[in-house]
């Protein structure tokens, strides 16, 4: 059983509560590197990317996230990924570890975005993905005045250090850990180590059954412990994530069944992937067949959805997606959600022309005020 969590203001709003999970920061100060513990293989050879299983649990396992914690994780882990230039095939976040199946692209022809006339000036939009504008505005006036002074070649290394975050798999994985450490610590009240040691990593061929696999054994983490029966019902993992309509959660499940990009839809990714899951996913019982020996996904669920060659109906798809919604959203027809947008313009950015947005699942026309990918909270 789950220990019971310190005191914290969970009657405030998710937003109110997730503050500083999206703040933009200056650079943090290096964390002193840990020496000890298991050598890490990489991906050296020819390839274009590396596919990663990474996985890291809490201090003995006995620090438990609740559900706001692992949102927070979660935003942390894809704004990291964007930041880093690495592409999140899968993850699940569990109650005391997570799991994240990453492809860490090959540095050299990333980083050629960078290069070239302006190339700096894409550098410094990146960066601000994460960094503040005053942040990257001393950063603008140092690199000028080392210019001017004729020290070029100081500029140039700062620079280069600054690249060197990039496509890093454990500079990607312990800013993570040091990021969310930083905002769990201050929200719990408590000091000290967060993480158990260093993660631990397995390098997956990034293509064919080694890589669905893993993504299955992954997405699956929440039915094996027993939390739900089916892994769409969990909503901190990317299965569910990617039937919430998160494109991008979409889009490394299309990496890890070898579909088009963007063929979640259109090439029947998700079909596909849910018949990999009740395939790879079924309980296994005793030679009795009595006793469950692993928990699993109950032979005849399975059976249906293999029935159904992996389709969900169109009601389960917007149920799926209404559990995405927002604080404050609006749900109903075009014209009611219009005349809550108009209501509450001064809430919305000036570039944003109209309220409602179609839920594409739906059958019936029905809208949403933000599309229901964006801030999952339950």
């Amino acid at each position: 059983m789950q220990p019971a969590q310190s005191a914290h203001p969970q009657s405030l709003p998710l937003e109110e509560q997730l503050v500083g999970v999206n703040a933009k920061t200056g650079l943090y100060p290096a964390a002193r590197s840990w020496s000890g513990g298991r050598k890490r293989i990489l991906g050296k050879g020819p390839f274009e990317s590396y596919c990663y299983h990474v996985m890291s649990r809490t201090c003995g396992g006995e620090i438990w996230f609740d559900d706001v914690e692992k949102e927070a994780l979660r935003r942390i882990i894809w704004r990291m990924a964007e930041f880093s230039g690495i592409k999140i095939v899968t993850y699940c976040l569990m109650g005391n570890h997570f799991h994240l199946l990453a492809e860490v692209p090959h540095k050299r022809t990333w980083l050629e975005r960078f290069d070239g006339p302006g190339g700096e000036s894409k550098l410094f939009q990146h960066l601000s993905i994460l960094y503040s504008k005053t942040y990257l505005g001393l950063l603008r006036d140092e690199l000028a005045d080392l210019r001017q002074r004729g020290m070029a070649i100081l500029a140039d290394q700062k620079i280069d250090a600054l690249k060197k975050r990039f496509c890093d798999l454990s500079l990607f994985v312990k800013e993570i850990k040091e990021r969310f450490s930083r905002w769990f610590n201050k929200r719990r009240g408590r000091r000290g180590t967060l993480w158990m040691d260093r993660f631990k990593s397995v390098l997956v061929e990034g293509k064919g059954e080694a890589l669905r696999t893993m993504a299955a054994y992954i997405d699956l983490n929440p039915v094996r412990a027993g939390l739900v029966k089916d892994p769409k019902d969990y909503r901190w993992c990317g299965y569910a994530e990617a039937l919430g309509g998160s494109r991008r959660a979409q889009r490394g499940l299309c990496k890890a069944l070898g579909k088009p990009v963007d063929g979640w839809k259109s090439a029947a990714a998700a079909e596909a992937y849910r018949s990999l899951l009740h395939t790879d996913g079924r309980e296994i019982k005793d030679a009795q067949n009595e006793n469950v020996v692993r928990q699993g996904l109950s032979t005849e669920t399975a059976r249906a959805v293999l029935t159904e060659k992996g389709k969900l109906s169109a009601a389960e798809l917007v149920r799926l997606r209404v559990r995405y919604f927002t604080d404050g959203l609006a749900l109903g027809g075009k014209e009611f959600v219009d005349g809550i947008f108009e209501a509450q313009r001064e809430m919305f950015g000036p570039r944003r022309k109209a309220g409602a947005r179609r839920l594409t699942e739906s059958a019936e026309p029905f809208y949403t005020l933000r599309r229901l990918r964006v801030s999952p909270v339950g």
